[in-house]
């Protein structure tokens, strides 16, 4: 069994449509796709219609900050619904597009001619991020390609752009989650300097409910995974794989990364009344 339990859309900030997401899963051989757009679920109904072969794991990639530093948590098998989660998501997106106006006025300052109707046509109905400005910034002729942005720079944590946002605490992500019936696992904690997560902040989250780390990610170098992997064994917590795959931004990189049947079904062991089983 082959699951990828990382990839967005372009519901957020992917470049493919949900429904051509999941085509290309079932081209790939995936058998189960965790649809995981950032901080919305929007995409959802429409990947479900064109799942086919492929078992849809809804979910989401939830934006939170610890001690200063970015920190992203990835929610399966909740109810989007819930009242209070719902609201925070609410809150979490509408503060993207204050953060994203303020980030094209930072730009103008630094002589990069876009405009925030130019970054919202490219959003669309998406979750507007950093990724939108980036294309932008690109079809400006200011850089060569989206990925030159995520620089210090441009856009990058910390960078000359750059503009923070609200984010959820992540123990509290974690309860909201759990009281809508659903699992955490934390996303890519060792991917890079501005969003490394230390083992102790790693155990502090497990004891707040964290189901699961992602050990196996593009970004992930081979050291890191392993100690993730030994990290994981000792606080019980799952070790997922996914490609955090974003369409053409990321090299259509589907299924590049995955989780093991074991780590998949003790996911879902782990979420009350799961109605998916495990393929």
């Amino acid at each position: 069994m082959r699951a990828d339990l990382h990839v967005h859309s372009s519901a957020s900030d992917g470049t493919d449509p949900p429904a051509e997401v999941m085509r290309r899963a079932a081209r790939a051989g995936l058998d189960v796709v965790a649809l995981t757009d950032h901080d919305t679920v929007a995409g959802h109904a429409e990947a479900r219609a064109a799942a086919g072969p492929v078992t849809l794991l809804p979910g989401i990639e939830l934006s939170g900050r610890l001690d200063g530093r970015s920190l992203h948590l990835l929610a399966y098998l909740f109810d989007p619904d819930q009242p209070e989660l719902a609201a925070e998501l609410a809150r979490i997106r509408d503060d993207r597009v204050l953060r994203a106006r303020a980030m094209v006025d930072k730009l103008a300052g630094l002589g990069v001619d876009i405009s925030w109707e130019q970054v919202a046509a490219i959003a669309g109905q998406a979750v507007v991020g950093r990724p939108h400005l980036a294309r932008a910034m690109a079809a400006s002729g200011a850089i060569a390609s989206p990925r030159e942005a995520f620089t210090r720079d441009w856009i990058a944590d910390g960078g000359r752009a750059y503009v923070g946002r609200y984010a959820l605490d992540p123990a509290r992500a974690i309860g909201l989650v759990r009281a809508a019936g659903g699992v955490a696992v934390l996303a890519h904690p060792r991917a890079g300097r501005d969003t490394w997560v230390t083992d102790e902040q790693i155990t502090r989250l497990a004891a707040a409910g964290l189901a699961g780390t992602e050990v196996f990610h593009p970004d992930q170098p081979a050291a890191e995974r392993a100690r993730l992997l030994a990290l994981a064994h000792d606080l019980d917590l799952v070790p997922t794989g996914g490609s955090d795959d974003h369409g053409s931004l990321t090299g259509h990189r589907l299924g590049g990364e995955t989780t093991s049947a074991e780590a998949y079904r003790d996911l879902l062991s782990r979420v009350p009344d799961c109605g998916i089983k495990g393929r």
